[in-house]
């Protein structure tokens, strides 16, 4: 597990900005169970969740007309239980992280991979999440 140190800015980068923290296994199940859709950001300490997956998240939040109903997030490699739940919705996608999924009624319906992020402009990932809010939400 990454020191809470380390750990607690990169976090803070999308709860300061209305994210909810899914901690355990039981609040991804809970939030899955919700009616609409639910943004999920699987937070990492590399330096692509840094240079282009929390920034383009965080502006195709701000930019898109349509958003999600809920904006969440877990931290690889610090919320275990949490993310093991998530990777388990996720399938049959290998686990990845940093990866940002947006589920539909509890529905996996648009998912970014780590390879899909690394070396890509935080511009790019945010269009392709705003393409995916006005089509789900």
């Amino acid at each position: 597990m990454y020191p809470q140190e380390i750990v607690l800015p990169m976090k803070e980068e999308l709860t300061d900005n209305g994210f909810q923290e899914l901690l355990t296994s039981e609040d991804v199940d809970n939030q899955l169970k919700s009616t609409g859709t639910t943004l999920v950001m699987i937070n990492s300490v590399c330096g692509c969740s840094a240079g282009s997956a929390r920034p383009g998240v965080l502006m195709a939040v701000t930019n898109s007309a349509k958003k999600p109903d809920h904006l969440t997030t877990s931290f690889a490699g610090y919320d275990i239980d949490a993310v093991k739940k998530l990777r388990e919705h996720l399938l049959p996608y290998p686990p990845s992280s940093p990866a940002i999924a947006l589920f539909k009624d509890g529905q996996l319906v648009h998912f970014i991979e780590r390879h899909m992020i690394e070396g890509r402009p935080a511009q790019l990932i945010a269009h392709n999440l705003i393409a995916a809010f006005e089509e789900y939400c």
